[in-house]
C-alpha cells in the first residue's frame, strides 16, 4: 500500500446545539475536548440530522406564490381536502 495516499483522520466532536456526534473526520479545529482520555477536535455545525426539519418531522411546505395551487390546476389534480369536500357535497345532493 502506498504511503500518504489517504487523508489523516482525527477524533472529532460535531456539536449541534445540545447534541454532540463523536466520530472521526479529516476536519480540525482550535477547540479541543478530552473524551475517555482522547483529545477530540470540537467543530460546531449549524444543521445536522438532530435539527434539520426533514429529519425531525417538523417540515413545512412554504408556498408564498401559490405554486402548488397552480400546479394542481394545470394538471387538473385536486388536493385531499377538495376530494373530501366534493364527497360531502355529493352526499348532500343524494338526499334531495
Amino acid at each position: 500500500m502506498k504511503n500518504e495516499t489517504h487523508p489523516d483522520y482525527h477524533p472529532v466532536i460535531f456539536k449541534d446545539g445540545e447534541h454532540e456526534i463523536v466520530t472521526r473526520s479529516t476536519m480540525t479545529s482550535k477547540n479541543t475536548r478530552e473524551v475517555d482520555g482522547v483529545e477530540h477536535y470540537v467543530i460546531p455545525v449549524e444543521i445536522s440530522a438532530f435539527s434539520h426539519p426533514f429529519y425531525t418531522g417538523k417540515q413545512k411546505l412554504v408556498d408564498t406564490e401559490g405554486r402548488v395551487d397552480r400546479f394542481m390546476k394545470r394538471y387538473n389534480l385536486s388536493t385531499q381536502e377538495e376530494k373530501e369536500a366534493a364527497g360531502a357535497k355529493g352526499e348532500e345532493g343524494a338526499d334531495e
